[in-house]
């Protein structure tokens, strides 16, 4: 049973409670103005009757009127009793006239602020939360201002209000001068766009400006650029064609963009000819390919819509004689505009480079068939390039430009070209040369000899003052004198039209000036020789020979040798030998092997041939070492015609003792061949013998199958037994090489880059060479467990690595000498060592004696 009471107490004599509250008004009583006595009782009636709760909260706030945590739970749950009423409940003014009361004392609390506008905006008083917000901003200080401002800006912008939004963003900005990309996208959804442009122009403008979107300066300026440039109806405030061109030269990376831009601008303000005139601008200034590429696609795709737009009109409205005439001018402008693109591209290439001679070239090739354009082209492109600073050979501009009037037939005006090509101050000597031996091939072509004599001739005089030939302080013109090409020419024609003795003396002079070459040098003794003058064009190459060094003084020496042994043959023996030691002094093998063989061939036709073996004895250690095994088989062979084949003995020892064992080996089996030819079979399996400690016999299988066929042919048992035996002791040399062992043992393993580290995992501190001969024994060992069983034949053989069936096919081919021995043998014999003989006594048969039976 609930029991109510009634206090009687002077400030409430109608409050009632119930019997539960009584501790609580007891303490309340006691401390009436202890906040956390209030909370406890408030916290414990939240389940008691809105109405109740209330007098509750107001018996609270009427003793403490500036407790924030009483008002803030007030207001809260004032706000929650109405949340699901319609706003033009009643209750609502209630609850705002609460919100007023408590700002009397909460004036300065930004979150009871924040709590009633955002009621407000939810109630769509409009006005009210506006003038609630001014209230705000005023009373609290401006610290705390940024926390109203969000939410502020968001109740502007969800009214379709403009002019109160902008206005609010103005007060706005003035606190948050950074935060005016928001305002500027606001504009731009309110399309007030002519505000818009201005203060994206400020922001543009102001260096310190930082983008809080991570926009960069120029991000902003292109979206100044777009917005003034598609809206020029709705910008006015602003000079466009002032703001972009200022762009153009502040970012001149992006060129192509803003000139597009501008252009779109006047299209977009229907100004299509001062469109035009921006077009026709810009692809004349603009300074590479992308820019010029943006450019001449936007003129072409203005000039297609306009061309498009006028046959439209006309087929809408009727065609008229004016109309025709305009479609016709507008699409031979545009075709105009076409054709014009290759030549544009080149005047952005010589924008960037105007001394790259090619694009000069490419130039004049895309004017063909327009001589008056062709000739500017030249003047301009001779005018222009700066031979110092050119890309390519600057010359050719002018030899290209004379070739153009000859062709044309004007001569005098080609001489006039190539007479000022004379006179520039080009980089390199051999520009000049080239232009001064196109003087003399112009005269050639038309039939001019005396005068191309008499052109080449004034370039290779000497100048007043000259000069080294790359000294690069003096002009050409005075250093020309010295080149190559232009004497090269003038040698041809004097050979051709001049006489011998204005030959020889061009020729003489390119030897004095030390300028020739070995051609120029073997031309020169060649010339001489056609007319008889065999000394003097031996002089020539003595004085060829003197101005070079090995190996460009080869060719010279080889014809040298070769005509003067053609000339005097033996007459002059003497100097020839001198000739020759005089030309294999200080030469390097790599050329010595032909002049060796020339001076052997002198010796055997017309000296002694003891000398031309010396010749070819000098020739096998002088030559390269790749060369020396085909010197030793031409010496060989001559050695054999001249002396015969028994002289060449010490020239195989010789071979093998120097050659390498591949060739050595071959020697050895050439050497051996030759002695058993002669019969000297001894000496061939000497040979032999001695050949096997190159041979390994996993690698060399054709040398010991020769040997054997050798000894089947001439041999008995003990010659093959000997010859197996050493081949088991080759191989066992051969697997006791370190090198090789590690590199067998690496095969086996499968690692072609492995260490001998590798042998052993996880024993890396064990000795290698411990390693090594572990494995060298298992290898033995196996090798051991992989020999056939003993052949069970009654001939006594060393066991060898020879399979059984090798030996049965030795025994079976047929050998004269072979020894027949009995076959009654005892099985014991088998288990004899090789080097134990069984001797016994047999009866000598009677034919045997003859006569001498009886005595």
């Amino acid at each position: 049973m609930v029991v109510m009471a009634r206090i009687s107490r002077p400030e409430r004599p109608d409050l009632v409670f119930e019997e539960e509250d009584l501790p609580y008004e007891e303490e309340i009583m006691r401390n009436p103005f202890s906040v956390k006595c209030w909370l406890r009782y408030i916290e414990f009636k939240q389940g008691a009757p809105k109405p109740r709760l209330n007098q509750l909260y107001e018996r609270a706030l009427k003793l403490l009127p500036c407790s924030y945590k009483l008002w803030y739970r007030y207001l809260k749950a004032r706000r929650a009793q109405v949340k699901h009423r319609c706003v033009t409940d009643p209750a609502y003014e209630d609850v705002n006239n609460c919100h007023e009361r408590a700002f009397v004392f909460m004036h300065k609390m930004p979150r009871l602020w924040l709590d009633y506008c955002q009621f407000l905006m939810d109630q769509g008083r409009v006005t009210h939360t506006r003038r609630t917000f001014d209230r705000a901003l005023r009373a609290l200080p401006i610290t705390q201002h940024s926390r109203i401002w969000p939410l502020y800006l968001r109740f502007l912008r969800s009214h379709p209000l403009p002019e109160t939004a902008v206005r609010g963003y103005r007060r706005f900005l003035k606190l948050s001068p950074e935060s005016a990309e928001e305002y500027i996208e606001y504009l731009k959804s309110s399309d007030r766009l002519d505000e818009a442009a201005q203060r994206l122009a400020t922001v543009v403008n102001d260096e310190r400006f930082v983008s809080k979107a991570g926009k960069s300066n120029y991000q902003l300026w292109h979206e100044l650029c777009d917005l003034i440039s598609q809206n020029p109806d709705k910008v006015q405030s602003l000079n466009v064609d002032a703001i972009i061109r200022g762009g153009l030269t502040r970012f001149t990376d992006q060129l192509g963009k803003l000139w597009c831009s501008l252009a779109d601008y006047y299209i977009r303000s229907g100004h299509f000819e001062k469109a035009r005139d921006v077009y026709e601008e810009a692809i004349r200034t603009v300074m590479t390919v992308r820019d010029f590429t943006q450019v001449f696609d936007s003129y072409a795709q203005f000039e297609e819509s306009m061309i498009a737009a006028k046959m439209e009109t006309t087929s809408e409205l009727g065609r008229e004689e004016e109309d025709d005439v305009d479609l016709e001018l507008r699409l031979a402008r545009f075709e105009q505009l076409i054709s014009r693109r290759p030549l544009l591209l080149n005047s952005v290439l010589l924008r960037q480079n105007p001394h790259h001679v090619h694009e000069w070239h490419k130039r004049v090739a895309l004017h063909q068939g327009r001589p008056r354009e062709i000739i500017n082209t030249y003047t301009e492109a001779v005018q222009t390039v700066d031979p110092f600073k050119a890309t390519g050979k600057p010359h050719t501009l002018w030899v290209a430009f004379a070739k153009f009037y000859e062709d044309n037939g004007q001569l005098d005006d080609a001489r006039v070209i190539l007479e000022k090509a004379t006179k520039v101050n080009f980089k390199q000597v051999d520009d000049l040369a080239s232009v001064w031996c196109e003087c003399g091939e112009l005269e050639l072509r038309h039939e001019n000899y005396d005068q191309a004599l008499r052109l080449l001739r004034k370039a290779t005089a000497l100048p007043a003052r000259r000069a080294e030939y790359f000294d690069g302080s003096e002009p050409v013109q005075n250093r020309v004198y010295k080149s190559l090409k232009v004497w090269s020419m003038l040698a041809d024609l004097e050979e051709s039209l001049g006489t011998f003795q204005s030959t020889k003396a061009v020729y003489d002079r390119i030897l004095d000036l030390r300028i020739a070459t070995p051609q120029i040098v073997i031309n020169y003794a060649m010339f001489l020789e056609e007319h008889k003058y065999f000394e003097e064009s031996f002089k020539a190459y003595e004085r060829g020979i003197s101005l070079f060094k090995w190996p460009n003084v080869s060719d010279i020496w080889s014809t040298y040798l070769t005509k003067f042994i053609a000339r005097y043959g033996g007459r002059k023996l003497e100097r020839a030998r001198d000739l020759f030691e005089q030309a294999l002094d200080g030469c390097p093998p790599k050329y010595a092997k032909t002049l060796y063989l020339l001076y052997a061939q002198l010796e055997e036709e017309w000296g002694l041939a003891r000398h031309a073996m010396a010749v070819y004895e000098r020739a096998t250690r002088a030559v390269e070492p790749a060369q020396q095994y085909d010197m030793f088989n031409i010496y060989i062979k001559r050695a054999a015609e001249i002396y015969g084949v028994t002289h060449t003995r010490g020239i195989y020892q010789k071979a093998i003792e120097v050659l390498s064992d591949e060739h050595a080996r071959e020697m050895c089996l050439r050497f051996a061949d030759m002695e058993c030819k002669l019969g000297e079979i001894d000496r061939a399996r000497a040979i032999y013998s001695f050949c096997s400690q190159i041979c390994d016999p996993r690698t060399t299988g054709a040398f010991w199958q020769t040997w054997k066929d050798f000894e089947v042919r001439h041999g008995n048992e003990d010659t093959i037994r000997e010859m197996l035996r050493i081949r088991r002791s080759v191989q066992a040399t051969y697997n006791t090489q370190v090198n090789f062992m590690a590199s067998q043992m690496l095969k086996v393993s499968g690692s072609a880059t492995g260490t001998v580290s590798d042998l052993a995992p996880g024993q890396s501190g064990m000795d290698d060479m411990k390693l090594l001969e572990q494995r060298a024994e298992q290898l033995a060992a196996e090798a051991e467990r992989d020999q056939p069983p003993r052949a069970q034949s009654k001939i006594l053989f060393v066991r060898s690595d020879a399979s059984r069936e090798e030996l049965a096919e030795l025994a079976q081919q047929a050998n004269p000498e072979e020894i027949e021995l009995g076959e009654d043998e005892d099985e014991d014999e088998m288990d004899l060592e090789p080097n134990e003989v069984r001797l016994e006594q047999q009866s000598v048969p009677a034919a045997v004696f003859g006569s001498l039976k009886d005595d």
